[in-house]
């Protein structure tokens, strides 16, 4: 797999994960709802701000143990691959909706976008996602660790303000569409799980077959 085809992979990972109705999605609404597109907005940086800091420790992580520990990076391939499959699972399996959004009243943009930031940072699935996930693209055969880290993490900041973006824009008429058209919302939940399933599949593979 070239570097290219991996950075491809992983987007299309991303975006399926990032566009599943969650508590970061939900988050974004309540604040376009209640206070606006641009306390939504805020709410997107300050996820955005949490991602950040997410695929740094990520990068940090695996260039840690590629460095001093090369005989555990597969190890912990495989067992992050394990896990990343048990999620995809966990989503097939699932139905995923969207029901009333809290409306806590108006917030400043500065609150929004520290209540964001502190939402992203403080989801323990987070963790354990970047620490199942970053090790299946991020490779000492690409090059340098924190180059790779740095794409991944600016892709994901880019893809978060895209949809994330896109909602607070149009919070309203995206509420109606989520909540009136259950059957798609869950339907996108799975196809993101079966992509989950596949992309653990292809990197235990690519593992198993290139050393670290």
């Amino acid at each position: 797999m070239t570097y290219s085809e991996n950075l491809w992979l992983y987007f299309t990972l991303l975006f399926g994960i990032i566009i599943v109705p969650g508590m970061d999605m939900l988050f974004v609404l309540a604040n376009s709802l209640t206070g606006g597109r641009r306390t939504g907005m805020a709410a997107t940086a300050g996820i955005m701000a949490g991602g950040a800091v997410h695929s740094l420790y990520g990068a940090i992580g695996v260039g840690i143990l590629a460095t001093l520990l090369p005989t555990l990076f597969n190890p912990l391939l495989f067992a992050g691959a394990a896990y990343m499959a048990w999620i995809g699972y966990s989503l097939v399996r699932s139905s995923i909706v969207v029901g009333a959004v809290d409306a806590a009243g108006a917030r400043s943009g500065w609150r929004a976008f520290r209540q964001g930031a502190a939402t992203c940072l403080m989801n323990p699935k987070a963790y354990l996602f970047m620490l199942a996930v970053y090790p299946q693209f991020l490779k000492p055969t690409y090059g340098p660790i924190w180059v790779q880290g740095l794409v991944m993490g600016l892709m994901t900041m880019a893809t978060q303000a895209a949809i994330y973006g896109t909602l607070a824009l149009t919070a309203a008429r995206s509420r109606a569409l989520l909540i009136s058209n259950p059957q798609t919302t869950i339907l996108v939940g799975r196809i993101a799980g079966g992509l989950l399933i596949v992309v653990s599949l292809l990197t235990a593979w690519h593992g198993w077959r290139v050393p670290a």
